[in-house]
């Protein structure tokens, strides 16, 4: 944590443009930062390595709040911490919601995600402006880090492509390590994250870059497989589909142990069929990101394609879940209505 500390001069001039450019800071304003903290059961049961990312993240978060504190003195900044929900998707409580509607701008720098939440969703109807940051870290406001790129340059791409996905009914996606799915989008709307919140009620992730849509429910069909160093994994993953949820979980080391202990596919009850739900497709265009162990960075790499399970209802979908989880493919071919938008992770 002492290393953290050091590199807070490295992290300065990001957080000030992060505040000033993307979250559009006016005086007078009300800005809260928020991040999770370990429970004392996952202190059990979370291996060192695992809760030190997690205690330095919320270092992060509290360094952040200083720092806007010092460089914006005409706000009112607060600074919350809540006890970690363990899973992605899941609600934070009440207290944390009525924290996020009273502020102007929520900076949430957490380890699970707050995105896909009824407290994040109540917030920005609210008019809160909210940046979600799960698994962030330091190097990313670094200089030619994700968060230092041309935000001007990714909203014209995320437009462009946004025009194709939003003609589009039937999507395939395949890839070179065995992906070979198909689902529709007929009826449903694009959305993008640009990174660029400054207007009232908005919301995206930080680091931004993609283009997104939720999957018709009940269309999704095929095989998706990630492969081995995309998101921490040790070995290759590979979900199966069948009628818009999935029905196998194969291999994937701990990840994929963890993964068909929370999907549960035999069982045939909530919350399981909601989590097992086919619910986005995304296409990143940041071309700073880079880190594939990250899912909030790998799924900004411009030219991958990531597919999520669970939660949809806050892009456009009708499945509500306490989850929701992205697994991103690497040179992908992306086809809609049968031509080639995507190939071989060449934009064409």
């Amino acid at each position: 944590m002492s290393e953290l500390l050091q590199r807070r001069e490295k992290i300065e001039q990001g957080v000030v443009n992060m505040f000033k450019v993307n979250m559009g800071v006016k005086s007078g304003e009300k800005l809260l930062v928020i991040t999770d903290v370990t429970t004392t059961e996952e202190w059990v049961e979370k291996e060192s390595k695992e809760l030190a990312e997690m205690t330095e993240r919320s270092l992060l978060a509290k360094m952040v709040s200083e720092i806007v504190a010092q460089k914006f003195p005409d706000c009112k900044v607060e600074f919350y911490a809540y006890s970690s929900t363990g899973r992605s998707g899941t609600e934070p409580g009440k207290q944390v919601e009525e924290k996020m509607r009273e502020a102007d701008v929520v900076v949430a720098i957490t380890s699970y995600s707050l995105s896909h939440t009824e407290a994040r969703d109540n917030a920005t109807k609210s008019g809160t402006r909210v940046a979600s940051m799960p698994g962030f870290i330091p190097e990313m406001f670094y200089p030619g880090g994700p968060m230092a790129t041309d935000y001007t340059k990714i909203h014209e791409e995320c437009q462009k492509i946004a025009k194709l996905v939003d003609q589009a009914n039937e999507v395939s996606l395949t890839s070179p390590g065995g992906t070979d799915l198909k689902f529709s989008l007929e009826g449903r709307k694009v959305l993008i994250d640009d990174g660029m919140l400054a207007e009232k009620g908005a919301f995206g992730n930080l680091p931004s870059g993609e283009i997104y849509s939720a999957p018709l429910e009940g269309t999704a069909n095929g095989i998706l497989v990630v492969e081995q160093g995309w998101c921490a994994l040790t070995e290759d993953l590979t979900l199966v589909f069948e009628d818009g949820r999935v029905t196998q979980v194969i291999s994937g080391g701990k990840t994929g142990d963890g993964l068909r202990e929370t999907l549960a596919c035999g069982e045939n009850e909530e919350p399981y069929l909601s989590r097992r739900n086919c619910a986005e497709l995304g296409i990143g265009t940041n071309p700073n990101a880079r880190r594939i162990d990250i899912p909030l960075e790998a799924e900004k790499i411009r030219k991958t394609v990531h597919i999520a399970v669970g939660d949809n209802s806050h892009m456009g979908g009708r499945v509500s879940a306490d989850l929701h989880r992205d697994f991103v493919i690497s040179k992908p071919t992306l086809r809609f209505d049968g031509k080639t938008a995507i190939k071989d992770g060449e934009i064409l």
